[in-house]
């Protein structure tokens, strides 16, 4: 063998026993944590969105490559989730079935060692982190391409659960089959999100064949690997789940499609120096009304980065707006504007202050 690799194999050998007694160090800190907060009378939960944000920006700002900060942030996220593991086993409810998009952001946000719990609905998503039965949820609330979800939206309007973080998942659309060729497919399953996210390929490449609307992209899947001459819209996990090959890769008319989820809790997180703020806010019914709840947030200097309207469900014609800023509820000059809207307000509601998604 060439003494030149062997030299660096040996090195690798070294490192790597470093690093794991590093982590099995790192692993021991995390159990005295939970010892210290049981003696102090401290039940909350261990996962902290606001620390684990710092720990993440920390080693991005530490990467000097040749790893990607994408998979830097990867490694320490798993090494937090075993960590966090220790303390306190999580359970994490998504939109399932397996293979989803959805479950695929539980496991970026949270790491692998978590129990995820795949749900039929957004609604049963609250439904159980409400019951107790999950500790936490991730539900999609925007693509980049498609829009707003707007049953996730109208939850907010009845649940108490607050926001305590976000996820941005970048969204590859692979075409998967049992079939060899893209001629041999007669049939497209997909969510009715991918068909959209996917229109122009689709006309280009698979003119005429029949497009069939289904709950989850995974479900597609499931169904594409039972039916022969079926194809579906879906990710890596799907195809690994079910045992489908790719006929055709990154088939997403845009390269930046994006979708972004909510993790959902009873608590809300603390400041972690790079946050945002989501609002629900209803207007009384007078000229100008919107623009006096607004005036609040220009005069505090606070970046408003999303507003949507739905309808109030309490009267016809009357409408809540959903509306997300820069900056923690508990930093001063957001403070300072949520006391000028409240009058101004025929509702307001803090949804949650939460760290912005780290990559």
């Amino acid at each position: 063998m060439n003494d030149n690799l062997q030299a660096l194999r040996d090195r690798i050998d070294v490192l790597d026993e470093k690093i794991q007694a590093l982590i099995s160090e790192r692993a021991a800190c995390a159990q005295q944590v939970a010892e210290v907060k049981r003696a102090s009378g401290d039940h909350n939960e261990c996962y902290r969105a606001e620390r684990e944000a710092e720990v993440l920006r920390k080693a991005l700002a530490r990467n000097r490559g040749p790893l990607s900060d994408a998979e830097m942030a990867q490694l320490f996220r798993e090494i937090m989730s075993a960590c966090r593991a220790l303390e306190q086993p999580l359970s994490v409810a998504y939109l399932g079935p397996q293979g989803t998009y959805s479950e695929a952001a539980v496991l970026k946000h949270f790491g692998h060692a978590v129990t995820a719990l795949p749900l039929t609905g957004i609604e049963s998503i609250f439904h159980d982190v409400e019951s107790g039965a999950a500790n936490y949820g991730v539900v999609p609330v925007e693509n980049s391409t498609e829009g707003v979800i707007s049953h996730t939206l109208d939850m907010f309007m009845i649940s108490p659960l607050k926001i305590c973080g976000e996820v941005e998942l970048p969204i590859h659309h692979h075409l998967l089959s049992k079939a060899d060729a893209l001629g041999a497919v007669t049939r497209v399953y997909a969510h009715q999100q991918a068909f959209a996210q996917c229109r122009a390929w689709l006309d280009a490449h698979l003119p005429g064949v029949e497009r069939a609307a289904v709950s989850s992209n995974a479900e597609g899947a499931r169904r594409a690997a039972q039916e022969p001459g079926t194809a579906a819209i879906a990710g890596d996990s799907a195809a690994a789940i079910y045992q489908l090959h790719s006929l055709a890769s990154n088939i997403e008319d845009d390269p930046r499609n994006t979708t972004r989820f909510l993790v959902i809790g009873k608590q809300g997180a603390a400041p972690s120096g790079q946050d945002k703020t989501s609002l629900l806010v209803s207007t009384r019914n007078q000229p100008g009304a919107l623009h006096s709840l607004l005036a609040p947030l220009a005069h505090h200097k606070i970046s408003m980065t999303r507003i949507e309207s739905r309808p109030s469900r309490q009267t016809a014609w009357e409408y809540v707006f959903f509306i997300d800023i820069e900056g923690h509820a508990q930093d001063q000059p957001v403070a300072s504007a949520l006391l000028e809207i409240q009058p101004e307000a025929a509702l307001l509601k803090v949804l949650g202050s939460y760290p912005k998604a780290v990559p």
